[in-house]
């Protein structure tokens, strides 16, 4: 059974500024924390298909494929290595939504959903994961809304600051 947590916030900018922004996805090292470079490995840079690396250091990499793209909207993403689903997901996905908020804000909501095998004990751990899950896209939100406003790749640092303030 696929697990899926969302999460959202309101970013100050509005959401067709907003958009040139995310469907850009050769930048998610400024706002995921801990990826340290981004690749596009596909012939297109946006839309079904477009195709990325995300790296996590000079060797670790996880490729993510475009497969839902809906203009000025958002997309969803496959997480893989190759043919292969990321390990140690059965499957994984990202989901990325932008919606006016009125007075030049956007709601942004991030969603994950992931399934691992190992029948029984992978839905048990399944279930244990989504704290950490919900934590990790809570910060990928956090990071996205001061990478938007600012225009400056997000610092470990500036993000601990923005969740304590």
């Amino acid at each position: 059974m696929t697990q899926e947590v969302s999460t959202n916030i309101v970013i100050d900018i509005p959401r067709e500024q907003a958009w040139e922004k995310l469907r850009d996805i050769s930048l998610p090292h400024n706002y995921v924390p801990g990826i340290v470079k981004t690749e596009i490995v596909s012939d297109d840079a946006e839309g079904v298909g477009a195709s990325r690396y995300v790296y996590r250091n000079a060797r670790s990499y996880i490729q993510e494929t475009v497969e839902e793209w809906n203009e000025g909207q958002g997309f969803l993403i496959r997480l893989h290595k190759g043919d292969k689903p990321a390990p140690p997901f059965r499957s994984a996905w990202f989901r990325y939504q932008l919606d006016d908020q009125g007075n030049d804000q956007t709601l942004f909501t991030a969603s994950m959903g992931f399934d691992l095998p190992w029948g029984p004990v992978g839905a048990f751990l399944e279930k244990r994961m989504v704290g950490i899950v919900q934590k990790t896209i809570a910060d990928v939100a956090c990071s996205m809304k001061l990478f938007y406003e600012t225009g400056e790749p997000t610092t470990a640092a500036a993000l601990k600051a923005f969740k304590s303030s």
